[in-house]
């Protein structure tokens, strides 16, 4: 039975990561990832571009960034990916930064918060393909409508190893997600 239940999310993890859905949504919600000083990693750099592709095809008029900041940091995530989105030219009225979560569970659940105290409940969810369907199960926990355009480069997808591992990290996170309702984020080991 266990086997058949890992197996069976394992399938769908890779099912989800291979789905792009470009439907309209009230905002577009970019999950955080590493950044130096202000300048994001090659994994969150590859988000932002695929949240600035959503933008401008008029998916949302809205995008959101999302993360906290490590102990001795000068940014957020949310601040240094709204500052990247500034630079490729979005306006800054169409970033909203929230700058917190250390976690996926914590990143969402407060884009949720933030997104339905402004009358919104639509997103599209981008992030590495493994990590779009736990990501997905938990926005619609937090009470949002989600789907996900995961990004098709980067360092998560660049060899079939970094892909394997995303799906055997991302099959026990959500099995660990489903049974807990707590995050369970292991630390990111592709080259950043």
């Amino acid at each position: 039975m266990a086997v058949l239940v890992v197996g069976g999310t394992a399938v769908r993890v890779w099912q989800v990561a291979r789905i792009s859905d470009y439907s309209p949504a009230d905002a577009i919600v970019v999950l955080g990832a590493a950044q130096y000083d202000g300048t994001p990693s090659t994994v969150f750099e590859a988000r932002l571009d695929q949240a600035y592709h959503l933008y401008t095809k008029n998916i949302a008029p809205l995008v959101v960034t999302v993360g906290g900041k490590q102990l001795g940091d000068n940014y957020t995530e949310a601040a240094s990916g709204k500052l990247y989105l500034e630079n490729r030219g979005v306006p800054s009225d169409r970033i909203l930064a929230v700058e917190t979560g250390s976690d996926t569970l914590q990143s969402v659940e407060a884009v949720s918060k933030a997104l339905l105290a402004r009358g919104k409940s639509s997103v599209v969810l981008v992030s590495d393909p493994w990590h779009s369907l736990r990501t997905r199960t938990m926005a619609r926990d937090a009470g949002l409508s989600a789907w996900t355009a995961p990004v098709r480069t980067g360092p998560a997808v660049y060899t079939r190893e970094s892909q394997a591992h995303g799906i055997f990290r991302e099959t026990f996170a959500l099995l660990w997600y489903q049974l807990t309702h707590y995050p369970a984020d292991f630390k990111y080991t592709a080259d950043q």
